[in-house]
């Protein structure tokens, strides 16, 4: 079964968002249409899909999230630019 590692943010990517899912659709239709009204995506509006690695295992998994939480943000924006140039939703390429 595979495991994602996604980056979500808003309309003016301001804000990141970092999560794990085996259900990448499934979670990013959470995201989208506010299934959990407390969830910080929320109440930050993050919708946009930017960046997604999958993995096999789920401990690789959990280790590249932990990992990515505590980066700093400009190394996120590097990873998400590199991956995605322009940070088009991702999501709506499916």
């Amino acid at each position: 079964m595979p495991y994602y590692i996604y980056i979500i943010t808003n309309h003016t990517n301001t804000t990141l968002y970092t999560g794990m899912a085996n259900n990448l659709k499934r979670r990013i239709w959470e995201h989208k249409t506010g299934f959990d009204p407390s969830c910080f995506t929320h109440k930050y509006n993050c919708k946009k899909l930017v960046s997604v690695e999958e993995y096999q295992n789920v401990k690789n998994a959990i280790a590249r999230e932990k990992t990515l939480k505590r980066w700093k943000r400009e190394w996120k924006d590097k990873l998400i630019s590199d991956y995605n140039p322009d940070w088009r939703d991702l999501s709506k390429e499916e």
